[in-house]
């Protein structure tokens, strides 16, 4: 069976989107008035990680804006890449920000915007550098053999 094939724009437009939340969640996250509404979009963060985790990238609401908003005025990718290690990416960002939602609730001090700050780093690095740390993680599982 063929391995699911996906465009690897659609995953960094998704990160440039991420990038900009988790940005206005750090800044939200860093004043005390303004801390719940960091927490409400931490939290839809981390739905939108787990969407793309469970059920994979192409289903995730920003591969159909990709595909409906910006796909058609591109030309066609010069390659695809496997669906699974920007996959497990999602699954790395779920994590992350279900941390942050865990230490906010725990009461953490900027345990939130640690969060959302790694979270960040990871999203910038994809959406402006086509470096994905989470599908680095997961190549370096594989080499490994703890996943298949």
């Amino acid at each position: 069976m063929a391995k699911p094939q996906i465009d690897p724009r659609g995953p960094r437009f998704g990160a440039a989107i991420t990038a900009t939340a988790l940005a206005v969640t750090i800044y939200l996250g860093l004043d005390a008035s303004t801390e719940a509404a960091a927490f409400a979009l931490l939290l839809v963060l981390t739905g939108l990680f787990a969407i793309g985790a469970i059920f994979g990238t192409s289903k995730h609401p920003y591969a159909w804006l990709f595909k409906t908003l910006v796909r058609p005025r591109l030309g066609a990718p010069t390659e695809l890449e496997d669906a699974a290690p920007p996959q497990f990416a999602q699954a790395v960002g779920l994590f992350v920000a279900g941390v942050g939602v865990v230490l906010h609730l725990a009461g953490v001090e900027y345990g939130l915007v640690a969060a959302a700050a790694a979270a960040f780093v990871a999203s910038f690095l994809n959406s402006v550098f086509n470096y994905c740390l989470g599908c680095q993680m997961y190549l370096g599982l594989k080499r490994l053999k703890v996943i298949r």
